[in-house]
């Protein structure tokens, strides 16, 4: 029996094409909003509990995107 690969064209392939762009649409959407949110000064806890995650999770996701404004916050716990 020879196997084929999957025809990278059609209803499936788009499908998979479509959940890669919804996902890194989501990552760009929470980016955004935790670089808002911690602009405003909630803290990685607020934040964390928004988004249904923990401190730990989101401030290793985003402390080294955000930079300065996050460093601050490293410690507060809220």
């Amino acid at each position: 029996m020879v196997k084929t690969r999957p025809d990278p064209i059609g209803a499936t392939a788009d499908d998979l094409a479509a959940v890669v762009a919804l996902r890194e649409l989501a990552d760009r959407l929470e980016d955004a909003a935790v670089e808002r949110a911690i602009a405003e000064g909630w803290s990685w806890v607020q934040v964390a509990l928004a988004l249904g995650v923990t401190r730990q999770a989101v401030h290793k996701k985003h402390l080294r995107r955000l930079g300065p404004v996050a460093r601050g916050l490293r410690g507060h716990r809220g």
